[in-house]
């Protein structure tokens, strides 16, 4: 048998509306690995925070992976272990904190399983609401960080547009990093040639599995790169259109119907 490997974003692709997963996702998934596949979870969202579905599947298992960050950090579900890491270097940090303040755009980062933050508004409210975990009110992000994080996201929930100019803006912050949308109002600035496609990469090479034997699914910008990687790339219903336009498949279900099944029974088993 070949095994494949499905790549998948978790909020608004494997996760309904509410944050939960299906039952017929759940029954799925675990056929696949049953069967000798492998698993991966591709998310924006921190180690922490990606692993309460992790134990919400009860799936830590042999087969079971995780790309977070946006891939700049590579997790063996199973084994309770990093396997790779990717951060931002703290000069480079420094500077896009800087640029943040001068334009008054609210900053974040983390820190192990903590965001850092110096404002409790609702750009945090906002981001909470999607990706509940613990958070930290500092004086000042950059010397609170005890090593160099992994991304930096700014917010503006009032007027995202102004995070398409700060971008433009700052170019010379894309020689250093690798700045992208995971929603209108999420400015995401992660390591240099890091996205949800290296991640793709990474783990297929690491499991010793071909590029050709990858699917991967996806529903916003952000995942453009992952759909690129893959041998299959697959946008659910519900998907921004640029990610549409980028997919090879477009599900006829969408996130809140078990898109993810639909994949996995044509893709993977079928």
């Amino acid at each position: 048998m070949v095994s494949k490997i499905l790549f998948t974003d978790l909020d608004d692709t494997l996760l309904d509306e509410q944050k939960h997963i299906s039952e017929e996702n759940r029954r799925a998934i675990g056929k696949m690995l049953e069967a000798g596949h492998y698993f991966v979870l591709v998310t924006g969202r921190p180690i922490a925070t990606a692993k309460i579905v992790v134990r919400e599947l009860g799936l830590a298992v042999p087969g079971f992976y995780m790309a977070a960050y946006n891939g700049a950090v590579i997790y063996d579900c199973a084994a309770d272990r990093i396997l790779a890491e990717r951060t931002l270097p703290m000069e480079v940090t420094k500077e896009l904190l800087d640029e943040a303040h001068k334009e008054g755009i609210y900053a974040q980062s983390y820190q192990h399983d903590t965001i850092i933050t110096e404002v409790h508004g609702k750009e945090l409210d906002f981001y909470l609401d999607n990706a509940v975990m613990r958070y930290r009110i500092v004086d000042d992000i950059y010397s609170s960080l005890e090593k160099e994080p992994n991304k930096v996201i700014l917010i503006d929930v009032d007027n995202p547009e102004r995070l398409v100019q700060f971008r433009e803006q700052h170019k010379n912050l894309l020689e250093k990093t690798n700045p992208f949308f995971s929603r209108n109002e999420f400015l995401e600035y992660c390591p240099k040639d890091t996205d949800k496609g290296s991640g793709l990469k990474y783990i297929s090479s690491f499991l010793g599995i071909p590029l050709e034997h990858t699917v991967a699914a996806g529903d916003e910008r952000n995942d453009i790169p992952m759909l690129d990687a893959a041998h299959i790339g697959v946008a659910v219903k519900n998907a921004h259109e640029d990610v549409q336009r980028a997919a090879d498949y477009i599900t006829e279900h969408s996130n809140g119907e078990s898109a993810i099944a639909e994949i996995i029974e044509r893709f993977i088993l079928g």
